[in-house]
This record gives structure tokens, C-alpha cells and sequence, in this order.
């Protein structure tokens, strides 16, 4: 028996290929050239995810801003998977479940900063640390994408499997409850 194409697009929704997931999110703490900062940010990083940060060095000479190549001005911390999942609602509770329009572009990231990291439920106050913020980036994507990363034939992902804007923000609004903000 074949379907009528009224069925068919009543179906379209529930295709499992089209289900928006968390492939990643990043956290950043930048510090410029300031080593005590940069370690500061790095315990910070480490007390908010219990993952040690990776150290992000400079690539070109900046003789005007003091940088040089291999110089350590930042760390970040990737989470996937369960992780990622669990400090994601403590981090869009950090932001009172209120989002700006202009943190999601048209590719399925999402990024804010949180200017106090103390803001972030379950997180205490280290007088080590002091009062620091962080850049927070989160990826979205559906089943399929590994077709551009894999190592054998490789390949491009189609722009309509591609996450936008709006169903980011869609993805948010209804699994997390977020608001959206005035920028």
C-alpha cells in the first residue's frame, strides 16, 4: 500500500535524522598576556567542569600588544556527550534561562559570556580565583555530520540538514524553557 503524500509529510518531523542535538560545548577564558590571569582562568576552568583546560598559545607577533608566537594567552575545555548535557542547564541558569537574539548564528552555535562565574549554580566563590568570567560556546547538529570529518570520502552536508538560526532557537525555546532577550 502506498502512502499519500499528505502521510508522508505528516512523518517528516518525526525523521531521525532531522533530531537537533548538543554535539560540543566550549568554554574559553581569555587573559592576554597577563600569566597570573591566565592561571587563574585555568583553575577556574578546571573547578567549573573538573576537566583539566588546554592552554591556547598565539600564532603571530603583535610587537604593539606584547605577543609573541607560543605565547600561552588563553585556555578552553571541550565537553560532549553527558557532561556537556549537565553543564548546560547550570550555564543557561547562570543566564537566568534568558538568551540574546544575537548569540545564535546561522550555523547551530550559540555563544554568551557569563561575567561571574559565581553565577553559575553549584559553583562557590575561590578567593584563589576572585571574581572572573567566561566565554561559553555551544554547538549544535543532527545525525549525519560525521560525512565532513571523516578520513575516508569525505563529503559536504547538505544546507537544508544544516541547523539555522531559527531552529536553534527553536531547540532551546522548547527542550530548555529559554527566553528569548532585547539585545
Amino acid at each position: 500500500m502506498s502512502k499519500t503524500k499528505k502521510e508522508v509529510k505528516k512523518k517528516k518531523g518525526e525523521n531521525p535524522m532531522r533530531m537537533i542535538g548538543v554535539e560540543k560545548i566550549t568554554l574559553n577564558f581569555s587573559a592576554g598576556k597577563d600569566q597570573n590571569l591566565l592561571n587563574k582562568g585555568v583553575q577556574l576552568l578546571e573547578h567549573i567542569s573538573g576537566v583539566k583546560p588546554v592552554l591556547t598559545k598565539t600564532n603571530k607577533r603583535i610587537p604593539t600588544w606584547g605577543l609573541r608566537p607560543g605565547l600561552p594567552i588563553g585556555c578552553k575545555i571541550t565537553l560532549r556527550g553527558e557532561k556537556a548535557e549537565a553543564l548546560l542547564l547550570r550555564l543557561l541558569k547562570a543566564k537566568s534561562m534568558t538568551l540574546q537574539d544575537s548569540s545564535f548564528d546561522g550555523n547551530g552555535n550559540i555563544s554568551f559570556g557569563i561575567h561571574e562565574y559565581i553565577n553559575i549554580p553549584d559553583v562557590k566563590y575561590e578567593p584563589d580565583i576572585g571574581i572572573i568570567g567566561l566565554q561559553v560556546s555551544i554547538t549544535l547538529r543532527r545525525p549525519g555530520f560525521r560525512v565532513k570529518n571523516r578520513s575516508v570520502k569525505k563529503s559536504f552536508v547538505g544546507k537544508n540538514h544544516v541547523v539555522n538560526k531559527d531552529e536553534s532557537i527553536n531547540y532551546f525555546v522548547n527542550k530548555y524553557g529559554v527566553k528569548l532577550g532585547e539585545a
